[in-house]
Protein backbone atom coordinates (compact mmCIF):
# COMPACT_ATOMS: atom_id res chain seq x y z
CA UNK A 1 0.00 0.00 0.00
CA UNK A 2 1.11 3.57 -0.64
CA UNK A 3 1.65 5.80 2.39
CA UNK A 4 1.62 9.58 2.08
CA UNK A 5 3.73 11.21 4.82
CA UNK A 6 2.84 14.80 5.74
CA UNK A 7 5.24 17.31 7.33
CA UNK A 8 3.96 20.79 8.10
CA UNK A 9 7.12 22.12 9.76
CA UNK A 10 9.56 24.32 7.89
CA UNK A 11 12.12 24.24 10.70
CA UNK A 12 15.46 22.47 10.94
CA UNK A 13 15.43 19.96 13.75
CA UNK A 14 15.65 16.34 14.75
CA UNK A 15 12.07 15.41 13.85
CA UNK A 16 12.37 17.01 10.43
CA UNK A 17 15.67 15.26 9.75
CA UNK A 18 14.21 11.93 10.81
CA UNK A 19 11.22 12.49 8.51
CA UNK A 20 13.63 12.36 5.56
CA UNK A 21 15.56 9.41 6.97
CA UNK A 22 12.50 7.27 7.66
CA UNK A 23 10.64 7.98 4.43
CA UNK A 24 13.81 7.26 2.45
CA UNK A 25 14.32 4.01 4.38
CA UNK A 26 10.74 2.91 3.74
CA UNK A 27 11.18 3.70 0.05
CA UNK A 28 14.44 1.70 -0.11
CA UNK A 29 12.67 -1.22 1.53
CA UNK A 30 10.13 -1.33 -1.28
CA UNK A 31 7.25 0.22 0.69
CA UNK A 32 5.56 2.74 -1.63
CA UNK A 33 6.13 6.12 0.03
CA UNK A 34 5.36 9.68 -1.07
CA UNK A 35 5.61 12.94 0.83
CA UNK A 36 3.91 16.31 1.08
CA UNK A 37 5.79 18.97 3.00
CA UNK A 38 6.10 22.64 3.68
CA UNK A 39 8.60 24.58 1.60
CA UNK A 40 12.18 23.63 2.50
CA UNK A 41 14.57 23.40 -0.48
CA UNK A 42 17.16 21.38 1.42
CA UNK A 43 14.66 18.75 2.52
CA UNK A 44 13.06 18.60 -0.89
CA UNK A 45 16.48 18.05 -2.47
CA UNK A 46 17.36 15.35 0.05
CA UNK A 47 14.14 13.47 -0.72
CA UNK A 48 14.69 13.82 -4.45
CA UNK A 49 18.19 12.37 -4.11
CA UNK A 50 16.69 9.36 -2.34
CA UNK A 51 14.15 8.89 -5.11
CA UNK A 52 11.18 9.78 -2.90
CA UNK A 53 8.36 11.62 -4.68
CA UNK A 54 7.55 14.81 -2.75
CA UNK A 55 5.17 17.70 -3.30
CA UNK A 56 5.44 21.14 -1.73
CA UNK A 57 2.19 22.34 -0.13
CA UNK A 58 1.34 25.44 1.91
CA UNK A 59 0.79 23.94 5.38
CA UNK A 60 -0.20 27.35 6.71
CA UNK A 61 -1.74 28.47 9.99
CA UNK A 62 -5.34 28.51 11.25
CA UNK A 63 -6.60 30.53 8.27
CA UNK A 64 -5.22 28.08 5.70
CA UNK A 65 -8.24 26.46 4.05
CA UNK A 66 -6.33 25.27 0.98
CA UNK A 67 -3.89 22.63 2.20
CA UNK A 68 -6.47 20.00 3.21
CA UNK A 69 -7.86 20.03 -0.32
CA UNK A 70 -4.34 19.87 -1.78
CA UNK A 71 -3.47 16.91 0.44
CA UNK A 72 -6.64 15.11 -0.60
CA UNK A 73 -5.95 15.73 -4.28
CA UNK A 74 -2.36 14.53 -3.99
CA UNK A 75 -3.44 11.47 -2.01
CA UNK A 76 -5.88 10.52 -4.74
CA UNK A 77 -3.37 11.08 -7.55
CA UNK A 78 -0.70 9.03 -5.78
CA UNK A 79 -3.09 6.25 -4.81
CA UNK A 80 -2.36 6.70 -1.10
CA UNK A 81 -4.17 4.33 1.20
CA UNK A 82 -2.62 5.75 4.38
CA UNK A 83 -1.79 9.30 5.48
CA UNK A 84 0.95 9.63 8.11
CA UNK A 85 0.87 13.02 9.82
CA UNK A 86 4.07 14.18 11.51
CA UNK A 87 3.33 16.62 14.34
CA UNK A 88 0.31 18.80 14.99
CA UNK A 89 0.26 21.05 11.94
CA UNK A 90 0.33 18.12 9.55
CA UNK A 91 -2.40 16.41 11.56
CA UNK A 92 -4.65 19.46 11.27
CA UNK A 93 -4.27 19.36 7.50
CA UNK A 94 -4.79 15.60 7.11
CA UNK A 95 -8.31 15.22 5.67
CA UNK A 96 -10.68 12.36 6.23
CA UNK A 97 -11.23 10.25 3.14
CA UNK A 98 -11.00 6.74 1.72
CA UNK A 99 -7.63 6.30 3.42
CA UNK A 100 -6.53 5.42 6.93
CA UNK A 101 -4.81 8.09 9.03
CA UNK A 102 -1.82 7.61 11.34
CA UNK A 103 -0.48 10.29 13.66
CA UNK A 104 3.23 10.03 14.30
CA UNK A 105 4.07 11.33 17.79
CA UNK A 106 7.57 12.44 18.66
CA UNK A 107 6.40 14.34 21.73
CA UNK A 108 3.46 14.98 24.01
CA UNK A 109 1.27 16.60 21.37
CA UNK A 110 -2.30 17.83 21.65
CA UNK A 111 -4.32 14.71 20.95
CA UNK A 112 -7.35 16.75 19.87
CA UNK A 113 -5.50 17.24 16.58
CA UNK A 114 -5.73 13.47 15.99
CA UNK A 115 -9.45 12.97 16.61
CA UNK A 116 -10.80 10.49 14.08
CA UNK A 117 -7.37 9.05 13.29
CA UNK A 118 -7.11 5.30 13.02
CA UNK A 119 -3.75 4.87 14.74
CA UNK A 120 -0.98 6.71 16.57
CA UNK A 121 2.72 5.79 16.40
CA UNK A 122 4.81 6.98 19.35
CA UNK A 123 8.57 6.92 19.17
CA UNK A 124 8.94 6.17 22.90
CA UNK A 125 7.08 3.79 25.19
CA UNK A 126 6.50 6.66 27.62
CA UNK A 127 4.71 8.77 24.99
CA UNK A 128 2.53 5.76 24.11
CA UNK A 129 1.64 5.22 27.77
CA UNK A 130 0.95 8.93 28.21
CA UNK A 131 -1.46 8.95 25.24
CA UNK A 132 -3.36 6.00 26.70
CA UNK A 133 -3.52 7.85 30.01
CA UNK A 134 -5.02 10.80 28.15
CA UNK A 135 -7.82 8.55 26.91
CA UNK A 136 -6.48 7.24 23.60
CA UNK A 137 -7.50 3.57 23.05
CA UNK A 138 -4.57 1.27 23.85
CA UNK A 139 -5.26 -0.94 20.81
CA UNK A 140 -4.86 2.06 18.50
CA UNK A 141 -1.33 3.06 19.38
CA UNK A 142 2.05 1.51 18.61
CA UNK A 143 5.51 2.19 19.93
CA UNK A 144 8.00 2.26 17.06
CA UNK A 145 11.35 3.84 17.96
CA UNK A 146 13.54 5.93 15.70
CA UNK A 147 16.43 4.21 14.00
CA UNK A 148 19.99 5.44 13.70
CA UNK A 149 22.56 4.65 11.05
CA UNK A 150 26.14 5.83 10.85
CA UNK A 151 26.85 8.05 7.87
CA UNK A 152 29.88 6.92 5.91
CA UNK A 153 31.61 10.29 6.15
CA UNK A 154 35.26 11.22 6.61
CA UNK A 155 35.85 13.17 9.83
CA UNK A 156 35.37 16.92 9.73
CA UNK A 157 38.71 18.65 9.17
CA UNK A 158 39.45 20.32 12.48
CA UNK A 159 41.69 22.95 10.89
CA UNK A 160 38.74 24.09 8.77
CA UNK A 161 36.94 24.90 12.03
CA UNK A 162 39.99 26.59 13.56
CA UNK A 163 40.39 23.79 16.08
CA UNK A 164 43.78 22.31 17.05
CA UNK A 165 44.28 18.73 15.91
CA UNK A 166 45.14 17.57 19.43
CA UNK A 167 42.42 19.47 21.31
CA UNK A 168 39.54 17.53 22.90
CA UNK A 169 36.33 18.29 20.99
CA UNK A 170 32.88 18.25 22.57
CA UNK A 171 30.01 18.10 20.08
CA UNK A 172 26.55 19.48 20.86
CA UNK A 173 23.76 19.23 18.30
CA UNK A 174 20.35 20.86 18.55
CA UNK A 175 18.42 24.05 18.03
CA UNK A 176 19.71 27.16 19.77
CA UNK A 177 16.69 27.22 22.03
CA UNK A 178 16.29 27.30 25.80
CA UNK A 179 15.09 23.69 26.01
CA UNK A 180 18.27 22.41 24.35
CA UNK A 181 20.41 24.00 27.11
CA UNK A 182 23.39 24.96 25.00
CA UNK A 183 24.04 27.57 27.69
CA UNK A 184 24.81 24.70 30.08
CA UNK A 185 27.33 23.29 27.59
CA UNK A 186 29.07 26.67 27.31
CA UNK A 187 29.13 27.09 31.08
CA UNK A 188 30.67 23.62 31.46
CA UNK A 189 33.35 24.40 28.89
CA UNK A 190 34.75 27.08 31.20
CA UNK A 191 35.77 24.26 33.56
CA UNK A 192 37.33 21.97 30.90
CA UNK A 193 40.72 23.52 30.05
CA UNK A 194 41.87 23.12 26.47
CA UNK A 195 38.66 21.58 25.17
CA UNK A 196 36.72 23.00 22.23
CA UNK A 197 32.94 23.00 21.87
CA UNK A 198 31.29 22.60 18.48
CA UNK A 199 27.61 23.60 18.48
CA UNK A 200 25.66 22.50 15.40
CA UNK A 201 22.24 24.11 15.09
CA UNK A 202 20.36 27.33 14.49
CA UNK A 203 17.84 29.18 16.59
CA UNK A 204 16.81 32.39 18.32
CA UNK A 205 19.44 32.28 21.08
CA UNK A 206 22.57 32.47 18.93
CA UNK A 207 23.41 36.05 19.92
CA UNK A 208 22.73 35.37 23.59
CA UNK A 209 24.89 32.24 23.57
CA UNK A 210 27.77 34.02 21.85
CA UNK A 211 27.57 36.77 24.45
CA UNK A 212 27.66 34.16 27.22
CA UNK A 213 30.76 32.55 25.71
CA UNK A 214 32.50 35.93 25.56
CA UNK A 215 31.49 36.75 29.14
CA UNK A 216 32.91 33.44 30.40
CA UNK A 217 36.12 33.86 28.43
CA UNK A 218 35.61 30.79 26.23
CA UNK A 219 34.54 32.42 22.96
CA UNK A 220 37.86 31.41 21.38
CA UNK A 221 37.02 27.74 22.09
CA UNK A 222 33.39 27.68 20.91
CA UNK A 223 32.45 27.14 17.28
CA UNK A 224 28.91 27.91 16.17
CA UNK A 225 28.48 25.76 13.07
CA UNK A 226 24.90 26.59 12.10
CA UNK A 227 22.63 23.94 10.65
CA UNK A 228 24.69 21.08 9.23
CA UNK A 229 23.73 18.37 6.77
CA UNK A 230 26.94 16.46 7.48
CA UNK A 231 26.39 15.41 11.09
CA UNK A 232 28.24 12.16 10.39
CA UNK A 233 31.47 14.06 9.75
CA UNK A 234 31.07 15.93 13.04
CA UNK A 235 30.41 12.75 15.02
CA UNK A 236 33.47 11.16 13.43
CA UNK A 237 35.75 14.06 14.39
CA UNK A 238 34.60 14.68 17.98
CA UNK A 239 35.74 13.04 21.22
CA UNK A 240 32.47 13.32 23.13
CA UNK A 241 28.84 14.10 22.38
CA UNK A 242 27.16 16.24 25.02
CA UNK A 243 23.41 16.58 25.16
CA UNK A 244 22.28 18.76 28.09
CA UNK A 245 18.69 19.23 26.90
CA UNK A 246 16.31 20.33 29.67
CA UNK A 247 13.32 18.68 28.00
CA UNK A 248 13.61 15.80 25.55
CA UNK A 249 10.90 13.19 24.86
CA UNK A 250 13.34 10.92 22.99
CA UNK A 251 16.83 12.25 22.33
CA UNK A 252 17.62 11.19 18.78
CA UNK A 253 21.09 12.65 19.24
CA UNK A 254 21.82 9.87 21.76
CA UNK A 255 21.16 7.02 19.36
CA UNK A 256 22.88 8.86 16.51
CA UNK A 257 25.99 9.29 18.67
CA UNK A 258 25.85 5.59 19.54
CA UNK A 259 25.57 4.65 15.86
CA UNK A 260 28.68 6.69 15.09
CA UNK A 261 30.67 5.20 17.97
CA UNK A 262 30.78 8.44 19.97
CA UNK A 263 30.40 8.34 23.76
CA UNK A 264 27.56 10.53 25.02
CA UNK A 265 26.85 12.53 28.16
CA UNK A 266 23.23 13.66 28.52
CA UNK A 267 21.04 15.43 31.02
CA UNK A 268 18.59 13.07 32.69
CA UNK A 269 15.50 14.46 30.98
CA UNK A 270 12.73 12.04 30.00
CA UNK A 271 14.10 10.60 26.76
CA UNK A 272 17.81 10.26 27.52
CA UNK A 273 17.15 8.83 30.99
CA UNK A 274 14.99 6.13 29.40
CA UNK A 275 17.64 5.36 26.77
CA UNK A 276 20.97 5.52 28.58
CA UNK A 277 22.17 2.93 31.05
CA UNK A 278 24.17 5.30 33.20
CA UNK A 279 27.84 4.40 33.38
CA UNK A 280 27.43 1.55 30.91
CA UNK A 281 26.63 2.96 27.47
CA UNK A 282 26.61 6.63 28.41
CA UNK A 283 26.59 9.06 31.31
CA UNK A 284 23.58 10.84 32.78
CA UNK A 285 23.91 14.09 34.70
CA UNK A 286 21.30 16.21 36.48
CA UNK A 287 19.37 18.69 34.35
CA UNK A 288 20.80 22.23 34.44
CA UNK A 289 24.03 21.16 36.12
CA UNK A 290 27.06 22.60 34.30
CA UNK A 291 29.44 21.49 37.03
CA UNK A 292 28.36 17.85 36.71
CA UNK A 293 28.63 18.06 32.92
CA UNK A 294 32.16 19.43 33.18
CA UNK A 295 33.20 16.78 35.70
CA UNK A 296 31.79 13.92 33.61
CA UNK A 297 33.35 15.24 30.41
CA UNK A 298 36.78 15.69 31.99
CA UNK A 299 36.61 12.22 33.53
CA UNK A 300 35.89 10.59 30.16
CA UNK A 301 38.44 12.72 28.32
CA UNK A 302 41.03 11.49 30.80
CA UNK A 303 40.02 7.85 30.28
CA UNK A 304 40.22 6.77 26.62
CA UNK A 305 39.54 3.13 27.57
CA UNK A 306 36.24 4.06 29.21
CA UNK A 307 35.26 6.08 26.14
CA UNK A 308 36.07 3.15 23.87
CA UNK A 309 34.04 0.73 26.00
CA UNK A 310 31.01 3.03 26.01
CA UNK A 311 31.29 3.45 22.26
CA UNK A 312 31.21 -0.33 21.72
CA UNK A 313 28.22 -0.73 24.02
CA UNK A 314 26.36 2.12 22.33
CA UNK A 315 26.86 0.56 18.91
CA UNK A 316 25.53 -2.71 20.28
CA UNK A 317 22.38 -0.96 21.54
CA UNK A 318 21.76 0.43 18.06
CA UNK A 319 22.26 -2.98 16.45
CA UNK A 320 19.89 -4.64 18.92
CA UNK A 321 17.16 -1.99 19.25
CA UNK A 322 17.52 0.94 16.86
CA UNK A 323 18.67 -0.45 13.52
CA UNK A 324 17.06 0.65 10.26
CA UNK A 325 16.05 -2.91 9.42
CA UNK A 326 14.29 -3.48 12.75
CA UNK A 327 12.37 -0.21 12.62
CA UNK A 328 11.36 -0.58 8.96
CA UNK A 329 10.09 -4.09 9.74
CA UNK A 330 7.81 -2.66 12.43
CA UNK A 331 6.44 -0.06 10.02
CA UNK A 332 5.90 -2.78 7.41
CA UNK A 333 3.87 -4.80 9.92
CA UNK A 334 1.81 -1.78 10.93
CA UNK A 335 1.01 -0.79 7.36
CA UNK A 336 -0.02 -4.37 6.58
CA UNK A 337 -2.38 -4.25 9.57
CA UNK A 338 -3.84 -0.99 8.30
CA UNK A 339 -4.47 -2.59 4.92
CA UNK A 340 -6.35 -5.53 6.40
CA UNK A 341 -10.16 -5.23 6.25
Amino acid sequence: MTALHLLGSGADGGAETYFVELTAALHRAGLPTVCALRRHPGRELALARQGVLARRLLFGGPLDIVTRFQVAAFAKRSGAQVLVAWMNRAARHAPDGPWKRIGRLGGYYKLKNYQGFDMLVANTAHIAAWAVGEGWPADRIRHIPNFAAAKDSPPQDRAALDTPADAPVLLALGRLHKVKAQDVAIAALASIPGAYLWIAGTGPLEGELKAQAARLGVADRVRFLGWREDAGALYAAADLCIFPSRYEPLGNVVIQAWAHGLPVIAAASQGPSALIRDGTDGVLIPVDDAASLAEAAQRLLDDPAARATMAVRGKARVADEFSEAAVVAQWRTLLAEMEAP
